[in-house]
């Protein structure tokens, strides 16, 4: 019985693994498509559950919001990010109850839960504050942290044996997970800023080894509340400060990866390599071709996979989750 319940529950966190990386891919896409705002209030659109599509709803919609006239595609793509984040919300509150129901340990569901309520949170600052970089940025780590941890819970309650636990090469991969994070921020805060083209050229920024820029503009983290931060509002000299910091941060990202690189199993090399490998390409392509859509969707799941892999590694050898009692 006990053994079913225990199965029930690793099943149940799979799903909310591959609902997690749903949901950051679909805010990825969300963010790119300048559909932030596409719903202006929380959390209905234009007041309703579903997005008002005939021609009635839609002159009540733009009657009750006049400065935000609807596109109703761009609105769909908000409510179904939020219809899949609400989604993991109610799943991650099942996980809690079954594990409480089955006396498993409780610390990783509270956890988690505690970590999509506050997500939720910051989804609706998102709208009600008009896609404020700092709090745009802090929404993307919150949902990349709970897709790291949903799936280091996972590994606790399935431990794969991977011959990845002596502690040099648990130290490279603690090291980094630390500056892959930073670089996942550096994405968002480039993401939030409109700086994705501040640099048009590779390896050079507007033909300068260090271009002129703004670094106390780039990285003021106390931007104005209020604002309408759709597009940008940050000056071309700030922007191209996030770019350039981002850019050379992700060298770091790859020497540090190469180090990790060396120290790991066939295995491990042949998973970790090809990951860093394509997301720094990816990155490259995506300023060499002017950010074309698809691969800057391509670029987020490439962050997504890497940091799956680096909690794979991570976990090593670990034990199951304890029970309670």
């Amino acid at each position: 019985m006990q053994e079913r319940s225990n199965k029930i529950l690793s099943v149940l966190v799979g799903g909310a693994v591959c609902l997690a990386f749903l949901v950051v891919v679909v805010g990825a896409y969300t963010r790119l498509v300048d559909a932030g705002l596409g719903c202006p209030d929380w959390p209905g659109c234009y007041g309703q559950l579903i997005v008002p599509e005939t021609e009635a709803g839609i002159k009540a919609a733009e009657a009750k919001f006049p400065d935000s006239p609807i596109d109703v595609e761009k609105a769909w793509v908000e409510m179904v990010h939020r219809y899949l984040a609400s989604g993991l919300g109610l799943l991650v509150l099942v996980i809690v109850v079954v594990a409480w129901r089955t006396k498993q340990s409780l610390k990783f569901p509270l956890l988690l839960l505690g970590l999509v309520i506050v997500q939720g949170a910051f989804g609706a600052w998102t709208v009600t504050l008009k896609l404020l970089p700092q709090v745009v940025t802090i929404h993307l780590l919150g949902g990349m942290t709970t897709l790291g941890l949903l799936f280091w819970y996972f590994l606790k309650l399935n431990p794969l044996h991977l011959g990845l636990g002596s502690l040099p090469v648990q130290t490279y991969v603690k090291f980094f997970l630390a500056v892959l994070i930073v670089q996942i921020a550096l994405g968002g805060w480039v993401s939030a800023n409109y700086a994705a083209l501040a640099c048009p050229d590779f390896p050079l920024c507007h033909n300068e080894l260090i271009p002129s820029m703004n670094l106390p503009e780039g990285f003021n983290f106390f931007q104005e509340v209020g604002l309408n931060y759709l597009g940008g509002e940050m000056s071309m000299e700030g922007r191209i400060a996030i770019h350039f910091v981002h850019r050379w941060w992700a060298l770091i990202v790859f020497l540090v990866g190469l180090l990790l690189f060396f120290r790991l199993n066939v295995l491990g090399r042949s998973l970790f390599g090809s990951l860093l490998s394509i997301q720094i390409g990816l990155g490259i392509m995506n300023v060499l071709l002017a950010v074309p859509l698809t691969l800057a969707v391509l670029h987020n799941v490439g962050a997504a996979l890497l940091l799956i892999a680096t909690v794979l590694l991570l976990s090593g050898k670990q034990n199951t989750v304890h029970q309670d009692g």
